[in-house]
């Protein structure tokens, strides 16, 4: 077996395990980009224990085989990049399109949000989204607001009981 294949079949391997080993990834239509752009990029999503890879088409399918989505098979065109993280997905979402729009390059052709498959044009929908930091604390406050609710209702009488004492001793 020659070296070149023997690179090849370990690249689509480690796009397989890219895409095994992550919650989101989001094929990136990576077009035109400067050099300098490109590391302002890289450098950002590595902060936020995210990662972006050039990938081949043919590999990455190769890769992939059988087991890849219909629809997402047919975004494999032109030059592609692999964004991804096993981290929070909608901080991934946020980065790339804080840098989409703030330099007017590259695009999402598509993306896998925890298996869900998120089409190019509903991007937007994923950054929308609140982090999972944010749901959990939404959520933690509208499991305690009952209970502090309740809470309140039970000292209410006892408050208004020692006031009523109060005013009673004050008068005599």
């Amino acid at each position: 077996m020659s070296l070149n294949r023997e690179k090849k079949q370990k690249k689509a391997k480690e796009i397989r395990e890219d895409f095994d080993n992550n919650d989101a990834l989001f094929l990136v239509d990576y077009v035109n980009i400067p050099v300098s752009k490109s590391i302002e990029l890289r450098t950002q999503l590595r902060e936020n224990n995210c990662s972006i890879k050039v990938i081949k088409n043919r590999l990455a399918l190769k890769g992939l085989g059988d087991d890849i989505k219909e629809e997402l098979k047919e975004n494999f065109t032109g030059p592609t990049a692999l964004a991804f993280t096993s981290d929070d997905p909608i901080n991934l979402a946020r980065i790339l399109d804080d840098f989409i729009g703030s330099n007017k390059i590259l695009g999402i052709k598509a993306g896998i949000v925890e298996g869900q498959f998120i089409k190019g044009d509903r991007f937007k929908e994923v950054v929308n989204l609140g982090s999972r930091k944010e749901l959990m604390t939404k959520f933690g406050y509208l499991m305690a607001a009952p209970l502090t609710k309740l809470l309140r209702t039970w000292q209410a009488p006892l408050s208004s009981l020692g006031s009523l004492l109060s005013q009673l001793k004050s008068k005599k």
